[in-house]
């Protein structure tokens, strides 16, 4: 249960103990649970949805409010965390010569012309995607699936790829300290969530879809930055989950 509040204080604004994440560590070892405060997220988000579906009516409006409510949901328990990292991993990569500019860049709190441009298309995706899934009815599944698979996403990515700071940062709590328990932990969460919620060709699929997503930004991040910081972490889930969302238009 340390692990599980830990996870939650790192990656929402949701109350918590105080005493669940006191340092680094602490943080690694939550990873294992990123996928079930994925969920937590997601079944926030059903709740919504329950409350305000029943008056979209096949109402192809309603369902676009009804989307933006969730994501604006989203956004205020996670306190626009991953957001913000798409946001800087976009203005850095984009307007970065070299790894040094890259990384000064991706520390700088303003946001550019390539994070505003990131952030809105993001959102834009996330919105029309639920939108077209709430006038189905064939959402609730996938809030839970998208906020789960893409956190775990997380632990592989800091599992395996070095940080690239030279001074320590967020992100370095977890590629420091997530090992192979954390790893095989998050990913047997993430199965039962994927593999008990949609049928196995479609949960193979998604899974196919996140992987190859973060293997390619891992790779990318690599050849730019020597490596991964939070804020690649944080891009990656946002890309992954938003490409959930889009993908499940079509595979449903």
């Amino acid at each position: 249960m340390k692990r599980f509040f830990a996870a939650v204080t790192f990656l929402t604004r949701l109350p918590a103990p105080q005493t669940s994440m006191s340092d680094a560590p602490d943080i690694g070892r939550a990873t294992l649970c990123f996928p079930l405060v994925g969920a937590l997220i997601g079944l926030i988000q059903i709740f919504a949805l329950q409350i305000f579906g029943q008056t979209a009516n096949d109402n192809p409006l309603k369902s676009v409010l009804i989307a933006a409510l969730l994501v604006i949901i989203n956004v205020f328990v996670t306190g626009a965390l991953h957001l913000d990292g798409l946001a800087d991993m976009a203005d850095g990569f984009g307007g970065g010569r070299d790894k040094e500019r890259t990384l000064e860049i991706m520390r700088d709190s303003l946001i550019g012309s390539y994070g505003a441009v990131g952030l809105i298309t993001l959102l834009i995706m996330k919105v029309a995607a639920l939108a077209a899934l709430i006038e189905a009815n064939a959402a609730w599944q996938i809030l839970i699936v998208a906020p789960a698979l893409g956190r775990w996403t997380i632990v592989p990515l800091g599992k395996f790829t070095p940080y690239a700071r030279k001074s320590g940062g967020l992100g370095q709590s977890i590629t420091d300290f997530v090992g192979w328990n954390e790893l095989i932990g998050a990913s047997i969460f993430a199965a039962v969530l994927l593999f008990g919620l949609l049928d196995w060709r479609s949960a193979a699929s998604l899974w196919l879809i996140v992987a190859a997503i973060t293997l390619f930004v891992a790779r990318f991040s690599l050849r730019k930055i020597g490596g991964i910081t939070g804020d690649v972490l944080g891009a990656n889930t946002e890309i992954c989950e938003t490409a959930i969302l889009f993908a499940w238009v079509f595979l449903r």
